[in-house]
């Protein structure tokens, strides 16, 4: 299929990139919807907009292919970043050096879905497909998709295949599992009281905080591919009085739903070492394990064999420790392949980039799998 120039691709992707999309300004990433929906308008795909709440941005469907109301294929971009406003004036701005294009979000993940879009603009204007399209693009995956779970998996559940366009991995390899997450709000109450004349009646919640914190982080176990990490503490009034409150953030990662269920469990079950505090804890498991199925396994091979044809040698990651979400959606059930993004490096830093030479191809691979896919 003909489709757009090196240098158109860069202009596209640099245009999305300046619309700064932190996941907490929700206009901004309802802006990138906009783009995305005249940019699909043009090629007379219809869209469908899904409006954002709790503050955050809206989302977007797209539909294309053969109406025959079989499963069919369903592409997963977010427009949302870590980035705040004003990174690009400030820290990072849009430029090429070399093969490499900068920008906040570039990689993570404008770059691969924009690619992803051209690639869908292009199979919808040749019906090419041989199963029914979709399309949806996200406004909240970056802290965990707390608006749009029930989309993802609604959709999820309806779809034969499921394409991620997450960032490629190590020059240009799939994931095809992830460990899943969970996310965690301790809340520590103890007693105040003067730190000089009154010691000895105060119960320090940052003491207590620290033994907990100590007992979570020791909950790490590497051999079994779990980890916990506390990513945030608060605390305290003033220097001469002994802490009555203090609070922290846990995230976990595990490997199987079995892990998930048990470190949850554990994590949940903390109870008070000192005397007279009291422990708040809330949360859990925020994205399941997306684990590698014979059914994902097969659709990888497939992938491979398609992007032979293209002239790519296809690999995979065994692993990655970060969610995404696929972890929805293969746990669902549905085959599932996820980082068939950019290829760059520096997601979530300020040396974001993605790399111009992978342009064109992750643009080919999509349009093979939207076409070849049955």
């Amino acid at each position: 299929m003909e489709g757009k120039s090196e240098r158109e691709l860069i202009d596209g992707i640099s245009g999305w990139v300046r619309v700064e999309s932190p996941t907490y300004e929700g206009a901004a990433v309802s802006r990138m919807m906009d783009l995305a929906a005249a940019d699909a308008a043009e090629a007379g795909i219809a869209s469908e907009r899904v409006p954002g709440r709790d503050g955050l941005g809206d989302s977007l469907v797209l539909r294309a292919g053969p109406e025959s109301g079989d499963p069919g294929i369903l592409v997963l971009s977010h427009f949302d970043t870590v980035h705040p406003l004003g990174t690009i004036e400030r820290d990072l701005p849009v430029r090429v050096e070399g093969d490499r294009l900068y920008g906040p979000g570039v990689y993570d993940m404008k770059g691969g879905a924009y690619l992803a879009l051209q690639a869908f603009k292009q199979v919808a204007r040749s019906g090419a497909a041989k199963l029914p399209l979709l399309f949806l693009f996200t406004s909240d995956e970056e802290i965990g998709s707390p608006t749009t779970r029930q989309l993802i998996e609604e959709l999820g559940r309806r779809s034969a295949y499921v394409l991620v366009t997450e960032p490629a991995r190590d020059g240009g390899k799939l994931v095809t599992s992830r460990k899943g997450v969970g996310r965690f709000s301790v809340a520590v109450e103890g007693r105040p009281s003067h730190a000089g004349t009154r010691h000895p009646e105060g119960r320090s919640a940052i003491r207590e905080a620290a033994q907990q914190i100590l007992a979570i982080e020791g909950m790490t176990d590497y051999g079994r591919g779990v980890t916990t990490n506390i990513g945030t503490i608060t605390g305290g009034t003033a220097d001469n009085v002994v802490p009555q409150h203090c609070r922290f953030s846990v995230d976990l990662r595990v490997v199987t739903a079995e892990d998930g269920a048990e470190f949850e469990r554990r994590i949940l079950g903390l109870a008070p070492v000192g005397p007279d505090v009291m422990l708040t804890i809330e949360g859990g498991m925020n994205r399941p394990p997306y684990e590698r199925s014979p059914a994902i396994g097969q659709l990888f091979e497939r992938a491979r064999q398609i992007a032979a044809g293209i002239g790519l040698d296809l690999g995979e990651v065994p692993r990655t420790g970060g969610g995404s979400d696929g972890n929805f959606t293969a746990a669902l059930g549905t085959p599932t392949l996820d980082g068939l993004g950019i290829d760059g490096d520096g997601a979530h830093t300020l040396a974001e980039h993605a790399l111009i030479s992978s342009m064109v191809p992750r643009l080919r691979l999509m349009e093979r799998l939207l076409t070849e896919l049955s």
